[in-house]
């Protein structure tokens, strides 16, 4: 396998190659050899106890091939090189939780609904139409019948249709995306031996569905109680939700990820293992060629699409090299070998500077904050939680470590989000004095006999001056000494493995950094699927209150305006002076990004990116020596 030097190392060379092919007065038709790291599926035959076995498994190894610059480089498919500083976390759609794999899913499944880009409407994909019944509760969606399940063979480099089997394993004809494959994914997003953050979001809506979810013993679910989820295939092109009350923001929900048709037969033969290349079975627009851990992904485009599906995008494949940090990804676009990248702060006046025409502005309306376990001292007390976010200058913050992208945020959803507060009307701000007076009626005046306080955040060169700024700010406002504080920085799948709620306490932080974008635009999903006390992932721990009584009350009254103050009454409980400050919501953030002018995008703000409507002009590239 090759590391991440050698990675790099061929990548030079191979952009090398096409630069002198380039600089040529006439086209030079060169072979060469190369090694090139494949993943096969490998068909065995064995003999277990007497008798001859077939045994499917899928390996990765290095080979040598002969091919030209052009193959070398892709150069026949309209390419997006993009970089990363991680792994894809997980591609299983009931399962995953972050921005990069939320991504990666939008363009290799299909959901019931999608988002429009520029007006944020939900419109439809899988789903043509539907209806809901004059209680609210029951929503039916008329599906397409034409959406094929595919696999994508890395040897060959063919996309083919799946096909149905009956009970004895015969084929029944190809396979298409049927009302019951969403019976399959919602069952699944049920299931809480899938571990799965989202099923508390998706959970409390569908009937039936938080009562799986918190069943006594989940190894020994009843039959009875999973065929009572609300979810049914009325026939094929049919499928029928019922909902534990009428959420009148269920619709917006229908494009998530975690409620999406679910490939049983093939998550049946592989378990976890499915969504590995070689593998997976998937429904969109891309299909996932290549998947080599910690080092390279691509996918490349779906032909068996519906053509009406396919997107406006011309992009074919988006190939992402995983870097160490984001001064490798910005120095690769300053080498052309990235289409965008992120900007790192010591870099980014200079970038504005000197790239005007090399510069995005995104507004991507998540929210970043330090959060508090609210089970180990020193801040099992609320009133050390409030000396905290008093203490911590948002305004400075913004301005000096995000160097301006961003808004100081005091709440937490974003005034975007329907139910959300105005900005800067809930929640405390910089507030020194105030910090002392609360940290001095903990029983720590002056920082004096303040417990260890550690604090965890994610690896990037941002978090390392977010880190920074905050000890300074702690130390200085509030007196506490700097040895105090320990931090440390990890891969975002280990910081939230880090904070779960089942890690035991004295092996949890006491703090760490995260931030939350939206899934669907209501407070809900603010208040209700990330602080509410009844999620299975309470990383908080927070204990039960008057006010989580008031967010079940919230998402289900019908009534928008009682919605609207009872939420502004949530913030300001959470939020506000004497609050019980689960966290400090510190900033929304409003980013620059280094992209080159030869790709076209609109940024999805809500759902994954959608790449299949994105474009890339290949002669402005390639003559750039992209």
């Amino acid at each position: 396998m090759f590391t991440k030097k050698r990675s790099l190392i061929l990548a030079a060379f191979l952009l090398l190659a096409i630069v002198l092919v380039a600089c040529q007065p006439q086209t030079v038709e060169v072979t060469r050899v190369i090694e090139q790291e494949v993943t096969r599926v490998v068909t065995e035959t064995v003999v277990e106890e007497g008798e001859s076995v077939e045994v499917t498994r899928v390996v990765t190894e290095e080979v040598v091939v002969e091919a030209t610059p052009e193959e070398e480089m892709g150069a026949e498919l309209v390419t997006l090189n993009s970089t990363d500083t991680s792994d894809i976390p997980d591609l299983d759609p009931q399962i995953a939780e972050d921005v990069t794999s939320i991504n990666y899913i939008e363009n290799l499944f299909v959901h019931l609904t999608n988002y429009d880009r520029v007006t944020n409407e939900v419109v439809p994909e899988a789903a043509t139409s539907w209806e809901v019944s004059d209680d609210g509760t029951v929503w039916t969606f008329n599906l397409r019948t034409d959406i094929p399940w595919v696999k994508y063979n890395p040897v060959t480099g063919e996309t083919t249709q799946e096909v149905r089997l009956d009970a004895e394993g015969n084929e029944i004809g190809p396979a298409f995306v049927t009302a019951g494959d969403f019976v399959n994914g919602i069952h699944r997003a049920c299931d809480p031996n899938l571990g799965s953050y989202y099923s508390s979001v998706v959970g409390p809506v569908i009937k039936g569905c938080s009562e799986v979810l918190n069943y006594e013993d989940p190894e020994n679910i009843p039959q009875e109680l999973i065929d009572a989820i609300g979810v049914t295939a009325v026939d094929d092109a049919t499928l029928q939700i019922e909902l534990a009350f009428p959420a009148g923001y269920f619709l917006s929900m229908t494009p998530m990820w975690t409620i999406t048709a679910a490939p049983q037969w093939t998550i049946d033969e592989w378990g976890d293992d499915w969504v590995e290349a070689g593998r997976i079975v998937t429904n969109g627009r891309f299909v996932l060629e290549e998947w080599i851990h910690d080092v390279r992904r691509s996918i490349v485009r779906n032909p068996l699409m519906p053509e009406d599906m396919a997107g406006e995008g011309n992009i074919e494949r988006w190939v992402t090299d995983v870097v160490p940090d984001t001064i490798t990804q910005y120095n690769l676009w300053l080498n052309n070998e990235a289409d965008f990248a992120p900007i790192p702060p010591d870099e980014l006046q200079n970038h504005l500077s000197e790239f005007p025409d090399g510069t995005n502005q995104i507004a991507d309306l998540a929210v970043f904050y330090m959060a508090f376990n609210e089970a180990k001292p020193p801040f099992d007390n609320p009133l050390v939680r409030e000396a905290f976010s008093a203490a911590f200058d948002r305004e400075t913050f913004v301005t000096d470590v995000l160097q301006g992208q961003g808004v100081v945020q005091t709440s937490f959803a974003p005034p975007s989000m329907f139910g959300a507060p105005p900005r800067g009307e809930v929640g405390i701000n910089y507030d020194p004095e105030l910090a002392n007076a609360k940290l001095a009626e903990a029983g720590y005046p002056d920082c004096e006999g303040l417990p260890p306080v550690s604090i965890i955040a994610y690896s990037s060169a941002l978090s390392t001056n977010w880190l920074e700024f905050a000890v300074t700010t702690f130390s200085d406002v509030l007196g506490c000494s700097n040895d105090v504080f320990s931090i440390e920085q990890l891969p975002f799948r280990e910081l939230l493995a880090a904070t779960a709620a089942d890690i035991p306490l004295d092996e949890s932080p006491n703090m760490w950094t995260l931030g939350w974008g939206p899934d669907y635009p209501d407070e809900n999903n603010w208040v209700g699927d990330v602080i509410w006390c009844g999620n299975p992932e309470n990383r908080y721990r927070r204990p039960c209150t008057e006010v989580d009584d008031m967010i079940v009350q919230a998402r289900e009254e019908i009534d928008p305006d009682t919605r609207v103050e009872l939420y502004r009454q949530i913030e300001e409980m959470f939020f506000g002076q004497d609050g019980e400050v689960p966290f400090i919501p510190i900033y929304e953030r409003v980013q620059f990004r280094a992209e080159h002018p030869w790709y076209e995008q609109i940024y999805s703000v809500l759902g994954g990116q959608q790449m299949y409507n994105n474009s890339i002009d290949m002669e402005a590239k390639q003559a750039a020596g992209g």
